[in-house]
């Protein structure tokens, strides 16, 4: 059995334990542990190994508490991570910075696992980032996040949303409207997110002001963007000379975060991906970094972590 004793701050203790102890509950149903609290006084009884796991991450949720009102997710998520590496889960930021955590009207975003903790900390610091990896991995949720908190901060003037024109089994010759109104329907996970943290009515205003600006891909030739945030979404269905392209329209004082899954590509078999080919080409470059995302940084449901490894494995026995 092991015990522990956490500081006597009723709030934040309800915080960790949850409506009728749910959250103790999880961490319970996870680990085959049983958890026993009165007061600040816990008591962990089972394997000793679940023991250990179980006071780690009720350690880490209880930190937690001091800036946010914890959920089932939050829980959920935590204990998604020790299937992989507890200590990838509390490692602090690779090159050690402070942690980046992000303010808006959502309350605090903060990466939750390694990769997105470093990935938060190299758009902050960065002007080209690349975010790659499988889908529900956090990359263009919290690019979006980034960007609208340098957009609140006054750090830069506008949100600039690229998306390739290209997707799987439709045509956008087939849809009504313009470009812009084609490419729309493939930007909503973009809208989303700013719908999530800025509000339905802020979000329309400022699209209308041209302070948020739809830009499909065809659209930014010779264009030179200062004082932006760009988004280039869906990356990996852009060819080389569209990723050179888009890369060279950076302007001063902007940021470019571009992210895509570069196990979802729907070029034609013949055209390489920009995408692949920039992490080869730009992977040595002072200035552009690149965070790869797997399994692990899975934020969704928990079988879908399974089913990318599932793809990942059996595509990795065809090439062999």
């Amino acid at each position: 059995m092991l015990e522990l004793t956490f500081p006597d701050n009723n709030e934040r203790l309800a915080n960790l334990c949850g409506n009728l102890n749910s959250h103790l509950q999880l961490i319970e149903k996870h680990f085959a542990v049983e958890i026993a609290n009165r007061g600040p006084k816990f008591k962990i009884t089972g394997e000793e190994s679940a023991e250990s796991e179980a006071k780690t991450i009720l350690e880490h949720l209880y930190d937690s508490t001091a800036e946010e009102i914890l959920d089932e997710d939050i829980v959920r998520l935590a204990l998604h991570s020790t299937q992989f590496d507890r200590d990838d889960f509390i490692e602090e930021s690779k090159d050690n910075r402070q942690e980046v955590v992000l303010k808006n009207k959502r309350g605090l975003i903060r990466g939750r696992s390694t990769n997105q903790k470093h990935y938060l900390s190299e758009i902050a610091h960065n002007a080209i980032n690349f975010g790659i990896g499988p889908a529900g991995t956090g990359k263009t949720f919290l690019a979006v996040a980034s960007a609208v908190d340098a957009l609140e901060r006054q750090n830069i003037r506008r949100i600039i949303l690229v998306r390739p024109a290209v997707e799987a089994g439709e045509k956008l010759g087939f849809l009504p409207g313009d470009l812009t109104q084609k490419v729309d329907p493939y930007l909503r996970p973009l809208y989303d997110a700013l719908y999530e943290m800025l509000g339905f009515e802020t979000v329309l205003k400022l699209i209308e002001r041209n302070v948020i600006e739809i830009a499909p891909l065809a659209f930014m030739r010779g264009r030179t963007l200062n004082d932006a945030f760009i988004i280039l979404d869906e990356a990996q269905n852009t060819t080389v000379e569209q990723m050179k392209m888009f890369l060279t329209r950076l302007g001063f004082n902007s940021t470019a975060v571009i992210t895509g899954d570069i196990s979802q590509i729907d070029l034609p078999k013949h055209v390489t991906s920009g995408l692949k080919n920039a992490m080869t080409v730009l992977n040595n470059v002072n200035g552009i970094t690149m965070t790869f995302f797997d399994s692990k940084d899975v934020v969704r449901h928990p079988l879908v972590a399974k089913i990318i490894n599932a793809y990942q494995a059996a595509e990795d026995t065809k090439n062999d």
